[in-house]
């Protein structure tokens, strides 16, 4: 489970001494804790800590895009640091072309022919291609292919 191997990773950056990756996992661990606690399980499924990491990777963003407008290189390098780390985490997102593919069969699966269709097709491929893309990105395809 991506939990574990996220522990895993702490314990060895505790190893290494590694003082940048103990204070970015362990933030990670305890974001995963919290969530876990409001879900009240004791382990998280990957898709629910995907979710987590992918909250906090969009977080990050933002912040790196703050830290470029007012010129804090320094926190820019602390920022791409942690990005890095969060998208070892991370599954490949599928490229384009995979997407539309995967939305073409749920398309055909499903008969959708209209853009009343649409909700149900987001839904079935969100469902289908988990954390592996953005759901704008689902739903800017399914338009597309729905209105011509």
């Amino acid at each position: 489970m991506l939990e574990e191997r996220i522990y895993r990773d702490y314990l060895q950056a505790l190893k290494d001494k590694d003082r940048h990756r103990i204070e970015f996992l362990s933030f990670i661990r305890a974001e995963l804790k919290n969530v876990a606690i409001e879900l009240k399980k004791d382990k998280l499924q990957d898709n629910q800590v995907w979710e987590v990491l992918k909250k906090q990777k969009k977080r990050l963003s933002e912040i790196k895009e703050t830290a470029l407008s007012s010129n804090r290189s320094d926190v820019l390098r602390a920022i791409e640091k942690e990005l890095a780390i969060l998208e070892s985490y991370l599954p490949q997102p599928l490229s384009e072309t995979e997407l539309s593919t995967v939305i073409d069969e749920v398309i055909s699966q499903l008969s959708a022919i209209s853009l009343k269709d649409m909700g149900r097709v987001i839904k079935a491929v969100l469902e289908k291609v988990g954390a592996r893309a953005e759901p704008k990105e689902v739903s800017r395809l399914v338009r597309e292919k729905l209105k011509s």
